[in-house]
């Protein structure tokens, strides 16, 4: 049926602020999670981690052993509630491992949870063909419809504004209040199902069907339905599972060869059962086995890596896996546009420079009639400024029947052919000359000196010409962003080369490459220049980082080791990229970087500190065990603990402890600031190697004088 003209609004989309997160331990969440880790104690589920299998096993067979015991099927002249205290303790380190990663995957789907709230069905007035419109619920709309959305009606669905401009409200999806503009003929015209038209009207074509959209993909992503574990995160894991299994094949032998030298101890040499080592008894054998293998960074290697997409995510980035984020931070490589960038991004008209006989207003005049079409601020900047210099109350417009030729990234140039069989274009010089050579015109030898001192001043020299003659160079002025050479200086602190990517002749890139404190730059670029530089790259062992838009943009992101795309960008960006900024900042790709380098800081300090805690354990537990039958271990046994249950325990007790104090950290990520590798690594070594060899020493010994402050132990 057909609408009418003035149509009742949408209800708005709920706003969600993904940047609102829930407290780290709030009580539904934590809930929630100590349920799923005692549904995740099945086996089924428990192999994936071979390190906390291994601790399950044992305290299975420790249960065994204490049943055993109790139907007197086994003796020991060690106490049952030892035992007993001991086999809870097992128990409780599977408990707390599994709770590492359930409160991790619960916040992840509380914020999923939080999305599908603004998924909600509106009504969507689709195009006919034959102009008219009809009214149908979002969720009817297939790829490639058309519909029409005026102000304070939400955008049905993903798509890209094919006609008109409007401010659009996307606080539904980025949490962000301030409007933005969306409109079409540019690289800002993808909009996102869910947000609110707050003025205008636009046609939006519709480019993902029910189920596919950006929304839909987020709830998948964030509740972690696709999450896979990166290589270094497989990697670490079979390191722990060959530690895992090396430590075996050391304790296993141990109880046969006890067993035999305190039967020889007491048969032959008389010796009294007094001096018999507790390293018999099964259940302390499997204690030992706990303690040597890395459980904190076993119970913890899983969260880690879910919480640096939920830490991507609080900085309104959706990384489309695991992978992108760790590989984030091991770039080499930062491709940075120029436009919008490292500058503001609105150039403008600033200056027209005539050549030969041309008068400035007839040069103003022929190159707002090649703009009349050109929807970019740089083309409304030069129609405004003929507008504005012959005082006319209206826009000038182009005669009837004009073609106008839109601009490509590969002629990069622009303009109108009139009725009379003249033909304006507007462009980049070396595009414009080739233009005027290939009709066999002139080429005035004073605009290379011209096209020169405009871009020497950091401008962006258009060359317009008229069929074969060169008219003049309008100057494009374009304003570095406040701060961008500290956040440049940042990347280097952080060990990363900074390309800037650019459409401007290399004296403009190379002016404003300087200023900013670029690296190097691309200039004059085109996709597949920007694409074969990004491969040269690659084929030196280099990780590269870039940041898109448009679908010029889409070959470039999708060969980078990460293709940062925005969400007011088209669709084909989006799709390209292995990570989509909600905020559409296209400085974010530092922030991307920082995040990435975090995760992996954060897992090797928790895997630094996991196999230095164990060094304290061996001079707690060893001596503990073993110096019945050998006496001369009794001489390392530094921390002097009250008994051998008691310093058994005492271990076991604190390698289970470590895991939820260490929950936090893993989570939040270890801080990272942009040093040099060395600076990182020593202090990862001071804080984390050290701290991890002292802390286990003094919470061992603590844990021992409670127990018997308590007469827990004997």
């Amino acid at each position: 049926m057909n609408t009418a003209v003035h149509r009742a609004p949408a209800a708005p989309a709920p706003a969600i602020n993904l940047a609102r997160r829930r407290d780290l331990f709030s009580s539904d969440i934590a809930m929630t999670a100590l349920k799923q880790s005692f549904m995740m104690l099945r086996p089924d589920v428990q192999w994936k981690n071979p390190v906390m299998f291994v601790v399950e096993i044992g305290a299975a067979l420790t249960l065994l052993y204490i049943i055993q015991s109790a139907l007197g099927f086994s003796s020991s002249s060690v106490s049952l509630t030892y035992f007993i205290a001991l086999d809870i303790w097992l128990w409780l380190t599977v408990l707390f491992a599994n709770f590492a990663t359930a409160i991790a995957e619960e916040r992840g789907k509380a914020q999923a949870e939080t999305l599908r709230k603004t998924r909600v069905a509106t009504p969507a007035y689709r195009l006919r063909a034959n102009g008219t419109t009809e009214t149908v619920s979002s969720i009817a709309l297939k790829v490639g419809d058309k519909v029409v959305v005026e102000a304070s009606q939400v955008i049905p669905g993903d798509g890209d504004v094919i006609e008109g401009g409007a401010v659009v409200n996307e606080a539904a999806i980025t949490g962000e209040s301030a409007p933005v503009i969306r409109e079409a003929g540019g690289d800002r015209s993808g909009v996102t199902g869910g947000t609110t038209v707050l003025s205008d009207r636009i046609v939006v074509r519709i480019s993902a069907g029910p189920g596919e959209s950006f929304l839909d993909k987020m709830i998948a992503l964030v509740e972690g339905a696709r999450r896979q574990r990166t290589p270094n995160e497989i990697a670490l894991t079979l390191v722990l599972t060959a530690f895992t299994l090396i430590f075996m094949i050391v304790v296993v032998p141990l109880w046969p060869m006890a067993t035999n030298a305190e039967v020889y101890m007491t048969s032959y040499l008389g010796l009294s059962d007094q001096l018999r080592s507790l390293g018999t008894d099964v259940p302390t054998l499997i204690a030992l086995i706990v303690c040597l293998i890395p459980t904190t960074i076993g119970a913890l290697l899983s969260a880690i890596g879910i919480a640096g997409m939920d830490r991507a995510l609080r900085a309104n980035i959706i990384a489309k896996s695991g992978k992108a984020v760790e590989v984030a931070g091991d770039i080499d490589t930062v491709l940075l546009d120029k436009t919008g960038t490292i500058t503001l991004g609105d150039r403008h008209a600033r200056e027209f420079i005539p050549l030969g006989q041309v008068s400035q207003l007839e040069l103003m005049y022929l190159s707002a009639l090649a703009s009349v079409s050109d929807q970019t601020p740089e083309g409304k900047s030069i129609v405004a400024a003929y507008t504005q210099a012959e005082g006319l109350t209206a826009p000038v417009a182009a005669p009837e029947g004009s073609v106008f030729v839109p601009f490509t990234a590969q002629s990069r140039m622009s303009g109108v052919n009139l009725p009379d069989d003249t033909a304006i274009r507007k462009g980049a010089p070396d595009a414009i000359v080739r233009y005027v050579v290939g009709l066999k015109g002139v080429v005035p030898r004073e605009l290379d000196g011209v096209v020169a001192k405009v871009g020497a001043r950091g401008a962006t020299p258009l060359v317009v010409a008229q069929n074969a003659r060169v008219l003049g160079v309008i100057a494009l002025e374009d304003v570095l962003k406040p701060g961008i050479k500290e956040r440049m200086d940042q990347l280097k602190l952080m060990g990363l080369r900074t390309v800037m990517i650019t459409g401007d002749n290399p004296l403009t890139a190379q002016a404003i490459a300087h200023e900013a404190g670029i690296d190097d730059f691309i200039a004059e670029a085109t996709p597949e220049k920007k694409l074969a530089y990004l491969r040269n790259e690659q084929a030196q062992g280099k990780l590269v980082a870039m940041m898109g838009d448009g679908t010029n943009d889409a070959p470039t992101l999708a060969q980078a080791d990460v293709g940062l795309a925005m969400n007011s960008g088209t669709q084909a960006a989006k799709e390209a990229g292995n990570m989509v900024d909600l905020d559409s900042d296209p400085t974010k790709l530092i922030e991307v970087v920082a995040i990435g380098k975090q995760l992996l800081m954060t897992r090797g300090a928790l895997t630094t500190f996991s196999i230095a805690n164990d060094v304290a354990k061996y001079f707690a537990i060893v001596p503990a065990m073993f110096a019945g039958t050998l006496p001369w271990l009794k001489a390392i046994d530094v921390m002097n603990l009250h008994s051998p249950t008691s310093a058994i325990l005492s271990a076991v007790i604190f390698n289970a402890l470590i895991i939820p104090l260490l929950i936090p950290i893993a989570l939040k990520g270890v801080k990272y600031r942009p040093l040099g590798a060395d600076s990182l690594l020593r202090r990862n070594l001071l804080i984390w190697g050290l701290g991890g060899v002292i802390v286990p020493f003094i919470g061992i010994k603590a844990i021992d004088l409670v127990m018997v402050a308590l007469r827990l132990v004997a």
